[in-house]
């Protein structure tokens, strides 16, 4: 084997938590798996190790919410998707209050903190319709976090109610809205989302969006669904523009002195799931995740967090992804609809979390939106 001091000096800077390139990330990309896993794990020791009163190295978090989908109704008819439904279908719905007041007084019962509520991008709900909603769950459930309404639903708002996103996600947020999921990233490269979502937002659309919540306090997640018709390239493209814009937002936070502006609290990455769905891609398995996430850890060095895909990968491989570079087990949620439209089913109880998260020695705790320890 030649000795190749320039990627020993590479793994030096990793090792270090040094910020590194989108052509160091190629490269780190085709390290061995375990080699790159011990590389993220190092990441996150990193980034953890002062958090919770530094204790974080020793404390895995996770959630309890529920996903509400309030409507299932879209007109952008992604290829990858198997949830949408067009007005006239048979069992294409809009939620009542009735239910949702039913769906969150179940959470709340199952020790829940949360709802993630999304819907499709239907054409004729109203702005007062979602603002009637939003107050409703407000003032009826003051505890519960609205974590609701994902980046291309805004855009999607802003066609629709003819308004600039300043007002449409500042109105949202004084009738209840807590926080924004990152929902609708999939990969921020047009290209691609030329092919997988024309009508979608596009990139810039979706950063955006981002952009206005955090100035506005509100704080996100970000996402990225991967292992269809993107490149290895493709998805450091993506990291880069989280990672870019992960420094405005806290660039502009640590210069206004103002701490009520908001940033990215965690990315997730999921892989495609291609049963039921238009998109003809060939999908990408636990390997392919595991390297992803890995270096999505090691590249997006001003997240906090990361959580494990569970979902999508099923209990053992999501407990593996916490030696992966993950530091949260995501939720239990208690309810999913739209990754099992397309043919994942996998189910996890609070009892799972705690066995997954004390099995590899950590500590179980459940966290809040912003990772304030529940418990």
């Amino acid at each position: 084997m030649i000795y190749d001091a320039s990627l020993d000096e590479l793994l030096q800077k990793v090792w270090n938590g040094e910020r590194i390139s989108q052509t160091e990330a190629l490269r780190l990309y085709h390290l061995p798996l375990e080699e790159l896993g011990a590389l993220a794990d190092r990441r996150r020791q990193l980034a953890k190790a002062t958090a919770y009163n530094g204790r974080g190295n020793e404390i895995v978090t996770y959630n309890i919410d529920r996903n509400v989908n309030y409507t299932n109704v879209c007109n952008v008819y992604c290829k990858f998707c198997a949830f949408y439904r067009v007005e006239k279908d048979d069992d294409a719905y809009v939620i009542s209050l009735d239910e949702m007041d039913k769906k969150i007084a179940e959470t709340l019962a199952l020790g829940g903190t949360q709802i993630l509520m999304q819907g499709g991008h239907h054409p004729k709900l109203t702005k007062q319709w979602y603002l009637d909603l939003l107050s409703h769950i407000k003032n009826k459930w003051p505890q519960i976090n609205i974590h609701g309404f994902s980046p291309s639903e805004f855009v999607h708002f802003r066609e629709v109610f003819n308004e600039p996103l300043e007002k449409i996600i500042g109105d949202f947020k004084a009738a209840g809205l807590g926080s924004i999921p990152g929902g609708g990233g999939e990969i921020l490269v047009d290209r691609v989302r030329q092919r997988i979502s024309p009508l979608k937002a596009m990139s810039s659309d979706w950063l955006e969006v981002m952009d206005v919540a955090h100035r506005l306090g509100l704080y996100s997640s970000a996402t990225m669904m991967f292992g269809h018709v993107e490149t290895i390239e493709d998805r450091i493209e993506h990291l880069e523009r989280l990672r870019v814009q992960q420094d405005i937002s806290l660039k502009r936070k640590a210069e206004s002195g103002n701490a009520a502006m908001g940033n990215f609290t965690a990315f997730i990455g999921w892989t495609f799931q291609a049963e039921h769905t238009k998109l003809k891609a060939p999908t990408v398995g636990a390997h392919e995740y595991l390297r992803t996430q890995a270096l999505a850890r090691i590249y997006l060095d001003n997240f906090p967090n990361i959580q494990s895909s569970w979902v999508t990968q099923g209990l053992e491989i999501g407990q593996v992804a916490l030696k992966y570079g993950a530091n949260d087990l995501g939720s239990i949620m208690i309810e999913e609809n739209v990754v099992s439209q397309a043919g994942t089913t996998f189910h996890m109880t609070v009892g799972d979390m705690h066995r997954l998260i004390k099995d590899l020695g950590y500590e179980p705790h459940q966290r809040d939106n912003w990772y304030r320890l529940v418990n």
